[in-house]
């Protein structure tokens, strides 16, 4: 018998993505932070037709990408996103994204659950061998769990971002399966 559940943690549980929570979706992208946080395009607000869009596309690409609705144990609102997308087969490669929308939301170790159980899905489930991902240089919180869950810096796009008068890197991270803690299985 398997004895780790794939999508449920001590903390949050990821589930499917609900028609019903692109309106909670569409409160998020009303910050520019989230915006700016979440987004490598110019920060502005989403309406539920864009935002449905994306999830159809997710849909339709469900061979290679799968999004996952964050949600605590304690409640059924949605407190954030998790996906593996791009995934080349071939290749056994995948993207991660994360974003939880609620600034109250954040700090709490919901991330860093989610990360762990996106990881666990990637390398167990779908048995990829590398998952990488771009950050700014700016989310210094960010940047710090990817590194103390094992991902390694791998480059850095320079200046690739340009907010408020200011130029931002753009650094990219990457994971193997063999890197990936014994311990996180």
């Amino acid at each position: 018998m398997l004895s780790t559940p794939l999508f449920q943690g001590q903390l949050i549980r990821l589930t499917a993505m609900r028609n019903d929570d692109l309106s909670i979706m569409t409160r998020w992208y009303e910050s520019s932070e989230f915006a700016r946080l979440f987004d490598y395009r110019p920060a502005f607000p989403r309406n539920e037709r864009r935002l449905q869009g994306w999830v159809n596309d997710s849909d339709r690409d469900r061979d290679s990408n799968y999004t996952f609705g964050i949600r605590t144990l304690y409640s059924d609102d949605l407190i954030g996103v998790v996906e593996l997308d791009g995934i080349v087969w071939s290749h056994r490669v995948g993207w991660l994204g994360i974003a939880i929308g609620d600034p109250t939301h954040r700090r709490r170790g919901y991330g860093r659950e989610a990360i762990e159980m996106t990881l666990r899905f990637a390398f167990t489930e779908l048995n990829l061998h590398r998952v990488q991902l771009t950050v700014f240089s700016y989310n210094m919180p960010a940047i710090r769990l990817y590194q103390s869950l094992g991902f390694t810096h791998e480059g850095t796009q320079r200046e690739a971002l340009h907010r408020d008068g200011a130029h931002y890197d753009m650094l990219m991270f990457g994971l193997l399966a063999r890197e990936w803690g014994a311990d996180a299985r």
